[in-house]
């Protein structure tokens, strides 16, 4: 009788005990699973800060290349290493959750149209992210047009104006030797006015020793005819 009492007080034992672990590993799952949804939207809030900042940094780096064209190559590889990056991230992203998909079923089935709505979410943002990317190539390229038919024109006009300086430069040149030919002429038409006036001069002069000489001569017979 005392072996038997001792056998049922045993499995007594073995099914509280079974009772007490079967709790304690659903009471862990839960705590898992409430900390997967914990982690997941915490994951999904720091890709959401992330996303933020990357498009901060493609609006920053836009007007930098709009600003520096000299800068213009090296930005565009800062940029395709921003999507490389983005691109690896993304890749080891999708990787974590199919580790966490296959590692546990159960909490994708329950949380599959949240895991759908953060793909949703995913490719409207990576689409987003391509139109941005297509339209600043639009844009460089629109950049590139506009510098080139700005430095065709800067040539034109410096073309221009130095053809209207060379012109400039013979009229000047013209003028300058037109100049110096005005001023020989007048030097030598004042040299021939002096020549003039000292001719006048020495005529005058002779005129004037020919009256004297007249008068003295004249003189000098009357005082004969007076003696």
């Amino acid at each position: 009788m005392k072996r038997k009492k001792s056998k049922v007080n045993k499995k007594f034992g073995k099914g509280n005990f079974s009772s007490s672990i079967s709790k304690v590993i659903k009471t862990l799952k839960k705590k898992h699973e409430i900390n997967k949804i914990k982690r997941i939207k915490l994951e999904e809030k720091e890709e959401q800060r992330r996303l933020i900042q990357q498009r901060k940094e493609l609006i920053s780096l836009e007007e930098k290349l709009l600003k520096e064209k000299e800068r213009l190559n090296i930005k565009n590889g800062e940029l395709i290493l921003k999507e490389d990056e983005i691109k690896l991230k993304n890749d080891e992203q999708r990787k974590k959750d199919d580790y966490l998909r296959l590692k546990d079923e159960d909490l994708r089935k329950k949380d599959k149209e949240l895991i759908q709505k953060e793909k949703d979410l995913k490719t409207k943002e990576e689409e987003q992210k391509r139109k941005d990317i297509d339209l600043k190539v639009r844009e460089d390229e629109q950049k590139q047009k506009e510098l080139k038919e700005q430095r065709r024109k800067i040539k034109l006009l410096k073309l221009k104006n130095e053809e209207e300086e060379r012109l400039k430069n013979i009229e000047l040149q013209k003028l300058k030797e037109w100049e110096e030919k005005f001023d020989k002429e007048k030097q030598i038409k004042e040299q021939q006015e002096i020549l003039k006036e000292e001719r006048l001069k020495k005529k005058e002069l002779e005129k004037e020793e020919r009256l004297a000489l007249e008068e003295f001569d004249n003189n000098d017979i009357n005082k004969k005819e007076l003696n």
